[in-house]
C-alpha cells in the first residue's frame, strides 16, 4: 500500500471516529464533521475565514523569519566558539525554560499592545529553540573540511556555502519543522490575549459565545494551512537534506 493511500485511510478513520463520538455525545460542545464543515463554508463565503487566516499567517511568517535569522546566528557563534558557548549557555537554558505566556505578557507590557509586541513575543519564544538546534549542528561540523577550506583559501562566503551550509541543512530543516509547529500555536495565544483579529481572536470570541463549531472550524482551517506548508515545502527539503547525509 502506498504512503498516500495509508494517509488517506488514516484521515478517513479519524473523521469516522469523530463523527461517531459526536453522534454518541449528542452535545453542542462536540459538533460532528458535517456541522463543522457547514460553518467553515459559511465563514469562507463571508470572507471572514480567509481574512483572519491571512492575518495569522502573516504573523507566523514574520515571527518565523525573525526567530530563524537570530537563532541561526546565535547557534553558529555558540557552536563555533567554545568560550562564548560556556558563557552564554546558562542564558540559553534560562530562555528555553521561560513560559511562553510570561514572554507574551512582558512584551505587551514593555512594548505595548500592538503588532510589534505580538510578533516579537512569538519570535523570542522560538529563538532559543533554533539556537540550540543550530548549535548542535555547528558542533558536529567536520573539522577536516575546515582544513580543506583553509588550504584552498576559501572566502567566508564560499566556506559558508560549500562547507558549512550542506552540513547544517538537516539541522536547519529540523528547526523549520519544529518552528512552524511551535510558532503558530504561540501566535494564537498572542492573538487571544491582545489582538483584535486573527484566528486566535476568533477562537476567543466564539469561546465567549460557546460556539464550539466555529472554534473547531477556525482551528482546523489553520492547521490545514500549516500541514500544506509542511507537506509541500518542509518535508521535501528535509528529505533532500537527510539524503545528502546518507549519500555522504
Amino acid at each position: 500500500m502506498s504512503r498516500w493511500a495509508t494517509s488517506a485511510i488514516s484521515f478517513v478513520s479519524l473523521i469516522a471516529i469523530w463523527a461517531i463520538a459526536a453522534e454518541a455525545a449528542s452535545s453542542r460542545y462536540l459538533p460532528g464533521p458535517a456541522a463543522v464543515l457547514r460553518v467553515t463554508l459559511k465563514e469562507a463565503a463571508s470572507g471572514a475565514l480567509f481574512h483572519h487566516l491571512g492575518i495569522t499567517l502573516l504573523r507566523v511568517l514574520a515571527s518565523f523569519v525573525i526567530a530563524m535569522g537570530i537563532g541561526i546566528l546565535i547557534g553558529l557563534i555558540m557552536g563555533r566558539r567554545p568560550k562564548l558557548d560556556r558563557f552564554f549557555d546558562p542564558w540559553l537554558i534560562l530562555l528555553l525554560n521561560v513560559p511562553a505566556l510570561v514572554v507574551i505578557v512582558f512584551c505587551y507590557l514593555w512594548i505595548g499592545i500592538n503588532e510589534v509586541a505580538a510578533v516579537m513575543a512569538v519570535a523570542i519564544n522560538k529563538i532559543p529553540n533554533v539556537a540550540t538546534t543550530i548549535r548542535e549542528g555547528a558542533r558536529a561540523l567536520d573539522p577536516a573540511l575546515d582544513d580543506v577550506a583553509r588550504v584552498y583559501r576559501f572566502s567566508r562566503l564560499k566556506r559558508l556555502k560549500i562547507i558549512v551550509w550542506p552540513q547544517l541543512e538537516p539541522f536547519l530543516a529540523a528547526s523549520v519543522r519544529t518552528g512552524l509547529a511551535l510558532i503558530w500555536k504561540i501566535v494564537l495565544v498572542v492573538e487571544l490575549l491582545g489582538r483584535s483579529n486573527g484566528v486566535g481572536f476568533q477562537i476567543n470570541l466564539y469561546f465567549q459565545l460557546f460556539d464550539m463549531a466555529r472554534i473547531i472550524a477556525y482551528s482546523l482551517s489553520f492547521m490545514v494551512v500549516v500541514m500544506v506548508i509542511e507537506s509541500l515545502v518542509v518535508k521535501p527539503w528535509e528529505r533532500r537534506a537527510n539524503a545528502w547525509r546518507q549519500n555522504d
